[in-house]
């Protein structure tokens, strides 16, 4: 390569980069609305949250989630995530395997239901438990004939929050099984191991990390759900109150203190979710190299 050439090819090199980055005005233009952005969107009202909740002290604030109501919400809440996460991660896992690794009839209308709870909003998944298992329902009076309550009872409120989060773990072990596709698990079963143990010791380890951020994100939900619990749960003080529920009956009665007592909870476990959310990632993309 002669000195022109040369010169011409470290002119195009160093080009390159200047052709593709932005004017320093842009770039700060943008960085200054996304953090202008998260600050009102994301900050602020986190901070509102912390602030109104003690507003008069530390005292209240703790006296407030003393409260037996308080406490029954918070219960009941703690028992929805604990019997709905379990389930659909045997769900989310289950779909996975069944999408990814067999062809069958009916494969791509499995995966859209899959996703249905994301199209429809939550009030409307509610009102359809309604109709289904309610007073008029269609199978309302077999229920009550044996003295069975779905709605306005623990268990309309965990089916309701059941459909709402069961799209989360399958839709994060879906498209991550895809992309590792089953030649390690093909050679484990050529090899004589079963199935139960080509799936702990192969594929567990490979999706772990996927497995977790999506049971993160199935309990975040289970947690926050509103809208249809809301339908469901009948509003019975200390009996179906839900924590997003019980913020909602304080604030309307005036109980500021109580309301964002019980909002800073949910707060909290938001900042947790995306603090883990994060680790999650990071360990992720660590283990894959990137």
């Amino acid at each position: 390569m002669n000195a022109v050439t040369q010169s011409q090819h470290t002119v195009k090199l160093t080009a390159i980069p200047q052709a593709l980055e932005d004017p320093t005005w842009v770039r700060r233009g943008l960085i200054f609305i996304t953090v202008g952005f998260i600050f009102l969107f994301l900050c602020l009202p986190l901070s509102v949250v912390i602030i109104e909740a003690f507003s008069k002290g530390v005292s209240a604030y703790w006296d407030a989630l003393a409260q037996p109501e308080a406490q029954a919400a918070i219960g009941l809440t703690l028992l929805t995530a604990l019997a709905t996460v379990p389930l659909n991660t045997v769900f989310g896992i289950t779909a996975a395997w069944c999408i990814t690794r067999f062809e069958f009839l009916g494969k791509s209308l499995l995966t859209t239901l899959i996703d249905l709870p994301f199209s429809v909003s939550p009030v409307i998944s509610g009102l359809i438990f309604v109709l289904l298992f309610g007073a008029q329902g269609w199978f309302g009076s077999w229920f009550a004939e044996h003295d069975i309550k779905i709605i306005f009872a623990v268990p309309g409120i965990i089916l309701a929050t059941l459909f709402i989060t069961f799209p989360f773990v399958a839709r994060e072990l879906i498209p991550l099984m895809q992309e590792m596709g089953s030649e390690e698990e093909e050679a484990a079963l050529s090899l004589g191991a079963s199935g139960w143990k080509t799936f702990f010791l192969i594929t567990l380890p490979n999706i772990k990390w996927g497995l977790l951020y999506g049971v993160l994100l199935c309990n975040a939900r289970a947690m926050g759900e509103f809208g249809a619990v809301s339908v469901v749960s009948g509003h019975i003080r200390g009996l179906t109150n839900t924590l997003p529920l019980h913020v909602e009956v304080s604030y309307n009665e005036y109980d500021f203190v109580g309301a964002f007592a019980s909002a800073s909870i949910l707060a909290g476990l938001a900042i947790v979710t995306l603090i883990l959310k994060s680790v999650l990632e990071w360990k992720q993309q660590r283990e894959r190299g990137y």
